[in-house]
Formats: C-alpha cells, structure tokens, sequence
C-alpha cells in the first residue's frame, strides 16, 4: 500500500486535491471547478487516490463527494519515522 500512496503524492493536481479535502468535504463537481484538466483526468486522480487509501468518496444522490481518510496518514507518517530512524542507526554505526 505504501507504494501506491506515495505514487498518488507525486503529482502535484493529486496533493493539491488533497489541500483541498484537508478544509472539509467537497464534491466532484467543487474539486473538478477548481482544476482546468479533462473530467477523466480528474477521474482518474480521484481513483488513484482512493486505490491508495488517502480518500473515501461516498454517493449522495447523483453527486460524489470526497472527504480524507486520516487513518492512512499516520500509517505514511509512522513509516517515513521508521525509515528515518533505520537511517540514524546506519549512520552511528
């Protein structure tokens, strides 16, 4: 999972979507207004964001809207502190 993750950070529209969704839930519609990039394109961002986790979209009524699912950030989070303790210890040996 975290190789998906840190594939879906790499773009620059994709965490920009995400700086959006961490002021509160938006819809499609909303997030897509705010870019000037195909619908499929913004389609597609969504997906990679949901298949790495850092999204939930949930359907009301014909619209979708996205919120941020936090729980994946800690796991980001406590992954790049191990890396970076794995780091420091080669470093002091």
């Amino acid at each position: 999972m975290r190789d998906r993750v840190f594939k879906a950070l790499a773009d620059p529209t994709r965490r920009e979507i995400l700086r959006l969704l961490a002021k509160g839930e938006a819809t499609a519609g909303e997030l897509a207004d705010r870019f000037q990039i195909t619908a499929p394109s913004m389609s597609h961002h969504f997906n990679v964001l949901k298949d790495a986790g850092l999204i939930d979209g949930r359907r009301e009524g014909q619209q979708i809207v996205y919120t941020l699912n936090t729980t994946v950030y800690q796991d980001v989070i406590r992954s790049l502190m191990d890396l970076i303790s794995l780091e420091s210890n080669e470093e002091t040996r």
